[in-house]
């Protein structure tokens, strides 16, 4: 057993759990980890798929009897029902943009985007999103998830195709929409929770399949940990979050993603990274 791979297999499962959920790129920051670490290449993209499947599960976890409550509510004949519906049509309807667009051009994102440089650059560009986001004034008009119309839930939908160019972060793409179309900054984050459950559930199964074979006997150990490790952080972060944000804005994270985005560059310009 190599004990060194589990080492880095255990801080790349911490780096994902903290990061998958906050607005500050999980993919951007397992690229850098993983250049860091020196973790194997050869595993590296299906390590990051499979690790990433612990933080979802995180979040189903965390909000199972929220989900198996709006199920039973969406049941014909039950009271609230008709909101309960519009609010999984509009969790579906937000899928749609970002899995077509992703299902098509995956390959070309993987190939030519995958890269410290463009990490860097994305964080910096969202930084100043978030930052130009929070600065408006406009009062929310949607401040609890059943009074989500299917108009926002599609705005949010689009705004989470630009989380597929590396270091923009799905969470600060979804939730910067959420409040663009409306939503309170609480509800935008639970409509982002929502929705990251079948974009990443779909997401990561379609990879695994694609990526399985490649993961070898003798290092479903280190694939084990890395899971384990991401799905206890990400629980432990999911709840967090939701606390900060009920409290806060989202300038601390942007202010972060502009630093950690300037060091990035001119680690890749320099040729360390």
């Amino acid at each position: 057993m190599d004990i060194l791979l589990l080492f880095k297999a255990a801080i790349m499962g911490i780096v994902e759990g903290v990061t998958e959920f906050l607005p500050i790129s999980s993919t951007g920051h397992l690229i850098v980890a993983s250049r860091v670490l020196q973790f194997p290449a050869n595993i590296e993209s299906t390590f990051a798929i499979f690790i990433q499947l612990g933080a979802i599960l995180a979040v189903i976890v965390y909000f199972a009897r929220d989900l198996v409550a709006l199920l039973r509510q969406a049941l014909p004949g039950n009271p609230g029902a008709g909101s309960a519906q519009r609010l999984a049509l509009g969790v579906a309807i937000a899928f749609v943009p970002a899995g077509v667009i992703g299902f098509f051009f995956n390959d070309l994102i993987d190939a030519y985007l995958f890269q410290p440089a463009t990490v860097g650059i994305a964080l910096v560009v969202g930084a100043i999103v978030i930052l130009l986001v929070e600065r408006r004034s406009s009062p929310p008009t949607s401040r609890a998830l059943e009074q989500v119309t299917l108009s926002q839930a599609l705005l949010v939908g689009i705004a989470q195709v630009a989380s597929l160019f590396p270091g923009v972060s799905r969470s600060a793409a979804t939730i910067v929409g959420g409040l663009l179309a409306g939503l309170d900054r609480p509800t935008a984050l639970r409509f982002s929770f929502y929705l990251s459950i079948p974009t990443m559930v779909i997401a990561t199964i379609y990879a695994l399949l694609k990526n399985l074979s490649s993961i070898q006997s003798d290092q479903i150990a280190a694939f084990g940990v890395g899971l384990v490790v991401s799905f206890i952080v990400a629980l432990l972060v999911v709840r967090w979050f939701l606390g900060f944000v009920s409290r806060r804005t989202l300038k601390p994270f942007a202010w972060y993603r502009l630093g950690a985005g300037v060091i990035i560059i001119a680690l890749a310009l320099a040729g360390w990274l």
